[in-house]
């Protein structure tokens, strides 16, 4: 028996019956399935929903968009269960199944037809001015974003490579991503895109005031440490969730994180032929 986490995206009409439909196909074929109380409660499902941690689960079958996607992850908090994403939202670099082959795509999985696809994460660590550093450091999938709180400001943020000052940036924010980011917020502010089988971290400037403009991509072993300067306040965004305001004096650490977000992938799946669909780019 197979223990399988379906998570949903709250307001995707399409959800409700889809979780009803695998949690269902799923106890057929013998194995238990479960939502996470509150998806469970926001789709009217809570015969399914229980309070117990996802990282128990065997499999996880994520239904709605990337968001949904970064969010089963999250849950996760670093267990590395593989994960199936039905692409019931809006752009679907993350989720390839798409919903009439849902129970296909589980079918496939328990006969053994699937590959697995590890993506690149990143830990972060919040130093705080006379403090030591936070008891968990946080960990992304797509980026983090270091951004000016007030509006009609910039902030300054000293950025140091390797323990080596390298500059400091007057800018809205600055972005440090995976390489699954670099289609995420980081191409939005003209970062480079990087395909997601690489292993690399990506520093992007958002609207910087400065001659220097450019996106970095540096080696994964290259420690960025990020000083805020000055007294106006900076927002620490993960994934699109703020976790934390800082100051003048912190200071945040990124490196890869020992974990990875693991895919199942059906058949080979490119990358460059993805981002074609999605820009909707022509052959010549």
């Amino acid at each position: 028996m197979t223990a399988v986490l379906i998570t949903a995206h709250h307001e995707r009409t399409e959800a409700p019956a889809l979780a009803q439909a695998a949690a269902q196909w799923l106890a057929a074929a013998g194995h238990e399935a479960w939502l996470p109380v509150e998806d469970a409660a926001a789709l009217h499902l809570d015969s399914l929903g229980a309070d117990r941690p996802a990282a128990e689960a065997d499999l996880v079958l994520s239904l709605g968009g990337d968001g949904t996607m970064l969010r089963t992850v999250q849950l996760l908090d670093g267990a590395e269960v593989p994960i199936i994403g039905v692409n019931v939202g809006l752009l679907g670099y993350l989720a390839e199944v798409e919903p009439p082959a849902m129970v296909s795509a589980l079918e496939r999985f328990f006969a053994g037809d699937h590959t697995l696809e590890s993506r690149m994460m990143l830990s972060i660590t919040v130093d705080r001015v006379g403090a030591g550093p936070e008891t968990l450091p946080w960990r992304a999938l797509n980026e983090a974003v270091l951004e000016k709180h007030e509006p009609g400001h910039t902030v300054r943020l000293l950025v140091s490579i390797d323990g080596a000052p390298f500059t400091s940036y007057a800018a809205d924010g600055l972005i440090v991503a995976t390489p699954t980011g670099s289609t995420a917020y980081s191409l939005s502010a003209r970062g480079p895109v990087v395909s997601p089988a690489h292993r690399a971290i990506l520093l992007t400037p958002v609207s910087p005031h400065m001659l220097f403009d450019r996106s970095l991509v540096l080696d994964p072993d290259e420690e960025i440490r990020i000083e805020v300067m000055g007294h106006r306040p900076v927002d620490l965004s993960l994934d699109g969730r703020r976790v934390a305001r800082l100051g003048e004096g912190d200071v945040v650490r990124f490196e890869p994180a020992p974990c990875s977000a693991v895919f199942v992938r059906f058949g080979r799946r490119h990358f460059h032929q993805i981002l074609k669909a999605k820009f909707g780019l022509s052959d010549r």
